[in-house]
C-alpha cells in the first residue's frame, strides 16, 4: 500500500467539493435531515466558499491517496482562519475526512501526524479540533492521540444547532 499526499489548489475545488460531500454524508448522512445536508452542502461545500477557503494563506487542504486513489482529505487553519478565535499559538484541524472504503488503514493518523508536523514547523503550542458529541470512534481517535477535552462550540448543519466536544493537545517543541 502505498500512501502520498497532494497540496489542494483551486483546481481541484470540483474534486474537494465532491469528496466533501461524499464523506460528510457517509459520516453524518443518516443523523441529519436531507433539507439540512443540502442546506449545509450549498454553503459550506459550494465551489466559491471551498476556492475561497483553499487560496486562504492561513489554511492548508491536502488529498490523501491509497495506491494513487483518492482516500480522504484534511483541512488545517492557523491565526484569523480558525474557525474559533484560538489566537496565534493554536492551530486547528477543521477537516480531516477519509472515505468508508479506506477506513481503518492508518490514514487518519497519517493525516494526523502532518497536521502535527505542520503545527510545530509554525512554532504553535497548541492544535485543537471540533469534534460531534457523538461521533464516538472520531473522539477515541482523537483521545488515543493525546487529545483531550476543553470546551465545546455549536456546529450547524443546515438549521439543526449540533454540540462539538473542542479537543486539544499541547504539540509545543520540548528544549
Amino acid at each position: 500500500m502505498t500512501i502520498s499526499m497532494k497540496k489542494i489548489t483551486t483546481e481541484d475545488v470540483e474534486t474537494l467539493q465532491k469528496i466533501s460531500i461524499k464523506t460528510f454524508d457517509d459520516t453524518f448522512g443518516e443523523f441529519n435531515s436531507k433539507s439540512d445536508l443540502e442546506k449545509m452542502y450549498e454553503t459550506n461545500y459550494s465551489k466559491e466558499q471551498l476556492s475561497q477557503e483553499i487560496n486562504d494563506d492561513n489554511s492548508d487542504f491536502e488529498f490523501i491517496f491509497v495506491d494513487n486513489q483518492l482516500a480522504g482529505y484534511l483541512k488545517i487553519n492557523f491565526s484569523e482562519a480558525q474557525s474559533e478565535e484560538m489566537g496565534n499559538d493554536f492551530e486547528e484541524v477543521e477537516r480531516i475526512y477519509i472515505l468508508k472504503e479506506f477506513k481503518r488503514r492508518g490514514l487518519g493518523t497519517h493525516l494526523m501526524n502532518y497536521a502535527l508536523d505542520e503545527g510545530r514547523k509554525k512554532n504553535k503550542k497548541e492544535i485543537w479540533l471540533g469534534v460531534w458529541e457523538n461521533n464516538i470512534n472520531a473522539i477515541k481517535f482523537y483521545e488515543e492521540k493525546g487529545f483531550k477535552p476543553f470546551s465545546e462550540h455549536v456546529f450547524t448543519v443546515g438549521s439543526d444547532k449540533q454540540k462539538d466536544i473542542l479537543m486539544k493537545k499541547n504539540i509545543k517543541k520540548e528544549p
